[in-house]
């Protein structure tokens, strides 16, 4: 029997009382220093804290069915408290000294109190008064509780006494008759009124001692009603545990469990099975054996006495309060041992018989063999392995108390649960099955791996020199060593290991169908690694992950303790269906998942695969799926339409909404400017128009434009339209218009449009500015006009001083022919766009895949690395596959390089063979054509930090051999290739390619000791030595141009971060925005991690709990073990108890989205950019023709064709 930790918590002070709510993962516990704590013991976080008692706590206690719970304490009240509000409701006096426990009734509106005034009370907590006082006792009365399902109360004092009381008739004095039995009692109730228990001696007849129980021969701490049978158990100070049974007449002692050292001060018997359950100062909980009345178990805590224990009312949970707090544990696991094999599944059930079930028939056969003489007496079977060529089982146990196998052959039919008849065990750990007629065992002590024969005897022995955790299957000959931190793939034939995966505290694996991939579970981590032991996805899940199954399409199931959920290759996950109760699934089968339950039964949970079949369609672009899905099925929810939009299918995520604002949203993504024509009409929002004149501007439809314009009365924008466009006629209703709106400023405009000078003179007229009118009349000829304004002035031409040098009127230039459409924005259609319209044919799959692309298809994601996942390898650190090719789609420019006479030479011979690769030119002497390729290429204008590139790669293919005396040196040059003598293919000598590694990995040391600045000069100098190099072929190049980008967004990333570090401490906003943007850089997991803890702790610092909870989630997903891990997950748990932001900042961690080096501010999907063309850095708009801050050496924005390597 093991004891299995499943929740401890710390205080300063002792924990005195504890109480499991009785549906959700809740537990209350009662501390020494007054407060009351309330616990969710899956997630681990504290959810409250309740302090109004003055003094200890000694007793809580939750309602079986309301919304309530109840605590009393040193400070002689009893307060009721609601779990909706979180505050106390009332408070109930009457105890004239400490109150030591409390508790409900199952039924009736009771409470039951006991104190240290000698007397145990109840209480009705609807109408808030004591009903009944019992007295009897005449010492504290420590402890006192309702039988479950009878009218008696069973209650210890340290009066050394255990009394059992009848309370049937206060149950009868406080129930309300109904009906027919208000005006007429049955005869049998009128008699048992008449005989009514008889009084005590305060004359109470409502709840009267029916037993006195005397054996301690000190004060009884504890008792307890068995749940179903006619016992009581009883501990005291007596070092003692008592069993007691009673009748409707008598009661008397049982027998004795001694074995504590000290009092024992909490005692119980197990719900469900024949033990008995006890605690005491001696710093331990024991288990007892209530048939033999035996000890079973002993586990003791070091510095930390137990005050009391408690049961969970549902399910196999117990918690036991001690100095330190309270922790939640339970006897033995509950799954039941079980193995596949085709479309049986043989597993054992509670009463420990091995059963099969058939996934087919989707029947359960009758029990097969009976397991109870296998092992010692309450050990439970820990694994099940199955042979199917000789029909043969090994079942193990432990891994505790001796553990053992056993080998057994299994009977052909299955006729009842018959005992096995030649049963072959020894000694071990664990034992599986490797071969037809082999299998291997493990054992801890020894260290030994032994594979044995049917017969028993070992065949062969090999000495593993770690421990090893567990023993599992891995295919014919092979078996997986689960090891503390890592997972051994070893084949037993050889003696040899065949793969290695570092992964922490793996407890279970299970295969896919194929046999290529395989999910390693840990408590709350899913890593999904290939056969070769290579890692695929990893994953991250609060609650504790229980099992796992493949389906046939490849994608994982998974349990915990209250969901079934998926996930994909590539890491997408999704909730399937919320658990009543835990399950362990087993197989997956179309629409049905086989679990088994704790209670050794096989269940059948209906499922809806549809949300994960479509997203593994998505992903791997299989559009003839996608679509069937749509038309099939209903697919809804935010969820889905959040994950189209995250994956960029907007015009898919259009076919599941009806809502006319998320469809207007979607359409606009996703450049159906009718659509959202159609829902902008239903919304008739200004801002939805205004988002679609913008967007209809940028793809050029001028008829959704100038509909916008008309329907927003944005007239001026109108007039404008129509000008560029050539619509005179439409131009002049707008003067017209304008003129009957009184709208001088408008009239004006459209009056220069249409270069109506006589209109415009007019209204200056009528506006009363007579010598702005005059001035334009005049200049423009028109002389009666102009006469006319002076004869209203009143004053002679000759008073008027015109400038001499007026010069012609000059007209509004007009357009030559009207404008249709322009394709200002392109809106090719999508690749599901293309499906929708049955061009299935045009779509390449090739083309749209991303070879960085974490979604990537799904067989694919591990391929692609290659030689490049080593190149860039920091020091053992996961490769993150996240750099992406940001390569200019700019057509190749050929470089015309003017051949002089230097052909003649070798310079010139390398020159003539490397005509676009600047470094040739460099090597050649001639820097001017290689900063001018430079410049073409790649937009490089400070050539500066190019000096010592330029004189290394100069003087690094140059011999000078000395001559004799009075001759010059001679000059020989160093090749490429030594041993070339083909002139064609002469190349000089470059370096640096082969110390970018060793570069990058001072770099990576330099981040690592914080030394930020320093890591920046690094990587610059590598995108310096990229900058002027020369490589023999295209992946020798891929990798260079993996190694800029890499550059780029580390030095962008530390950018950001120093920039943070320099902000004055009252930039709060802009110092979380920094923080957040760090974490948007593309940096191997091993550095993402320290960005994500700085984003985490900056914003729980500043109580933006929201993102906090949100850059934990991400960091946890890297780390899931350790001290910083630890941290992670207490940050994770506070923030998402809170799951608000104090502070508002321009971060949306869902949003597509870069970072401009320029400015340090998001760029959005969608919104104007430019790029610098060497690294491929993003920046916004309003920097184009500046300098690049990641280069420090190139234009931002300026036409390039790209950097040429090969030579």
């Amino acid at each position: 029997m093991k004891m299995l930790t499943k929740f401890e918590s710390k205080s300063s002070s002792r924990a005195k009382g504890v109480a499991f709510h009785p549906t959700r993962p809740w537990v209350l516990v009662s501390l020494h220093s007054s407060t009351i704590q309330l616990w969710d013991y899956r997630m681990g976080t504290l959810i409250d804290r309740f302090e109004e008692h003055d003094g200890p706590v000694r007793s809580v206690n939750f309602h079986p069915t309301q919304p309530l719970f109840v605590s009393g304490g040193d400070d002689y009240t009893i307060k009721v408290w609601s779990t909706i509000t979180r505050k106390c409701i009332f408070t109930l006096s009457g105890h004239l000294d400490y109150v030591r426990t409390v508790s409900f009734h199952n039924e009736l509106p009771w409470i039951l109190s006991t104190s240290d005034d000698q007397t145990i009370r109840i209480w009705n907590w609807q109408n808030r008064q004591e009903i009944a006082c019992l007295t009897g006792h005449n010492h504290y009365v420590m402890s006192a509780e309702f039988h479950p399902t009878q009218d008696l109360i069973v209650s210890s004092s340290l009066d050394q006494t255990v009394r059992v009381w009848d309370i049937s008739g206060l149950r009868k004095k406080h129930s309300a008759p109904s009906g027919a039995q208000a005006a007429t009692r049955s005869f049998e109730d009128q008699l048992s009124r008449q005989n009514m228990p008889q009084q005590d001696i305060f004359g109470n007849t409502d709840a009267v001692v029916k037993f006195v129980l005397e054996g301690h021969d000190r004060g009884v701490n504890w008792a307890s009603f068995h749940p179903t049978l006619p016992l009581i158990v009883s501990g005291g100070d007596d070092r003692v545990v008592k069993l007691w049974r009673m009748s409707e007449t008598k009661a008397w002692e049982v027998d004795t469990c001694r074995g504590h050292t000290n009092n024992v001060l909490a005692v119980l018997f197990h719900p469900t099975q024949d033990l008995i359950i006890s605690v005491s100062e001696d710093k331990t909980i024991r288990t007892w054996d209530l048939n033999k009345r035996t000890s079973i178990k002993q586990y003791t805590r070091e510095n930390d006495r137990f005050w009391l224990i408690a049961a969970h009312p549902q399910i196999n949970l117990f918690a036991a309060a001690h100095d330190s707090g309270v922790m939640v544990f339970k006897l033995e696991r509950e799954r039941p041992p079980s193995t596949l094999f085709q479309n049986q599944l043989f597993f054992v059930n509670n009463e420990r018989q091995v059963q099969t079930y058939n996934f087919d028939t989707k029947q359960d056969s009758l029990p097969v063999l009976s397991l109870k003489k296998i092992g010692k007496p309450w050990t439970m079977l820990r694994s099940l392995s199955y042979n199917p060529s000789e029909h043969s089982i090994i079942v193990t146990t432990g891994p505790e108390d001796s553990p053992m196998y056993a080998l057994i052959q299994l009977p052909k039919d299955a006729s009842g649960a018959i005992e096995p008849l030649d049963i072959r065990q020894d000694a071990a750990d664990f034992a599986i099955f490797i071969a037809r007629n082999r299998f291997v065992t493990y054992s801890k002590e020894t260290g030994m791996l032994n594979v044995k024969d049917l017969n028993n005897s070992v065949t062969k022995s090999i000495k593993l020199e770690d421990p090893i955790k567990d023993l599992l299957y891995a295919g014919p000959g092979h078996v997986l060593l689960l090891k503390q931190n890592s997972i051994v793939q070893f084949d037993v034939q050889q003696k040899k290991v065949v793969a290695e995966f570092q992964v922490s505290s793996v407890k279970y694996v299970t295969w896919s169908h194929d046999g290529e991939y395989l999910a390693l579970l840990s408590k709350h981590t899913i890593t999904i690694v290939n056969k070769r032991l290579e890692l695929i996805t990893s994953m991250h899940e609060t609650i504790r992950i229980k099992s796992a199954a493949w389906d046939e399409t490849g994608v994982l199931l998974y349990s915990t303790l209250n969901h079934i959920k998926y996930t994909l290759l590539n890491g997408d996950n999704g909730i399937i269906k919320t658990l009543p109760n835990t399950v362990y699934v087993v197989k997956v089968q179309g629409k049905n998942v086989f679990c088994l339950t704790r209670s050794g039964k096989v269940e059948t949970i209906k499922i809806d695969p549809t949300e994960y079949r479509f997203k593994k369609a998505l992903v791997n672009k299989n559009f003839n799926e996608v679509l069937r899905i749509i038309k099939n099925s209903t697919l809804v929810g935010q969820n889905i339409i959040a994950y189209l939009q995250k994956k960029g299918y907007p015009e898919i995520a259009l076919q599941f909404v009806e809502d006319p604002e998320t469809r207007f949203e979607l359409a606009l993504e996703s450049g159906d400017l009718q659509a959202a024509l159609a829902e902008a009409q239903k919304l008739k929002l200004p801002a939805a128009w205004k988002a679609l004149g913008e967007e209809a501007l940028k793809q050029g439809n001028t008829q959704i434009v100038e509909l916008v314009y008309q329907d927003q009365k944005q007239l001026e924008k109108l007039s404008f339209f129509y000008l560029i466009n050539g619509d005179f006629e439409r131009l002049r209703k707008m003067q017209t218009i304008a003129e009957h709106r009184t709208d001088i400023s408008s009239l004006i405009q459209n009056s220069v449009y249409l270069n109506s000078t006589e209109k415009r003179a007019a209204v200056f007229s009528q506006a009363g500015n007579l010598p702005l009118a005059y001035a334009l009349a005049h200049s423009n000829g028109l002389g009666e006009f102009a006469q006319q304004i002076l004869e209203a002035a009143g004053i002679d031409v000759d008073e008027i001083e015109l400038p001499d040098d007026i010069s012609e009127p000059i007209e509004v230039l007009k357009p030559t022919r009207k404008l249709g459409n322009w394709p200002v924005k392109e809106s090719a259609p999508s690749f599901f766009e293309k499906a929708m319209l049955g061009q299935l044919e045009d779509l390449q799959l090739e083309d749209a895949a991303d070879p960085f692309d974490d979604d990537d298809n799904e067989a694919n994601v591990s391929k692609g690395l290659g030689e490049a996942e080593d190149f860039f390898d920091d020091d053992g650190a996961e490769d993150d596959m996240g750099w992406d090719d940001e390569g200019l789609e700019v057509s190749d420019v050929e470089e015309d390089v003017e051949i002089t006479e230097a052909s003649l030479t070798e310079t010139g011979t390398w020159v003539k063979n490397a005509p676009s690769n600047a470094a040739v030119h460099v090597a050649a002497g001639q820097f001017d054509s290689a900063a001018q390729l430079l410049h073409r290429q790649v937009g490089i204008v400070n050539f500066e930090p190019l000096r010592a590139r330029f004189m290394e790669v100069y003087q690094a293919n140059k011999v000078y051999l000395a001559g004799n005396d009075g001759l010059p040196p001679v000059l020989s040059y160093i090749r490429a290739d030594p041993e070339e003598d083909d002139a064609s293919r002469l190349k000089p000598y470059i370096p640096g390619y082969d110390t970018l590694e060793a570069s990058l990995q001072e770099a990576f040391r330099l981040f690592r000791s914080n030394k930020l600045e320093d890591a920046i000069e690094v990587f610059r100098q590598v995108i310096y030595t990229v900058s002027v190099l020369a490589v023999p072929d295209e992946d020798a190049e891929a990798k260079c141009v993996e190694a800029l980008h890499l550059c780029r967004e580390y030095i962008l990333g530390l950018s950001i971060e120093l920039a943070r570090r320099s902000l004055p401490a009252d930039a709060i906003q802009r110092n979380l925005e920094l923080a957040a943007y760090f974490t948007k850089a593309k940096l191997k997991p091993a550095h993402r991690m320290n960005a994500l803890q700085v984003a985490m702790t900056q914003s729980f610092k500043h109580k933006n709990y929201a993102t906090a909870s949100y850059f934990a989630g991400e960091f946890l997903k890297i780390v899931s073990t350790g001290s910083r891990a630890e941290q992670a997950q207490k940050i994770k748990a506070k923030a998402d108890t809170i799951a608000r932001d104090a502070i508002e900042t321009n971060f949306d961690p869902y949003a597509d989205f870069t970072i401009c080096a320029s400015t340090l501010t998001p760029i959005y999907k969608g919104s104007a950019s430019v790029k610098e063309s060497l690294v491929g850095a993003e920046y916004q708009a309003s920097e184009k023709g500046k300098v690049c801050k990641i280069t420090g050496i190139s234009l931002i924005g300026v036409p390039a064709s790209s950097l040429r390597l090969v030579a």
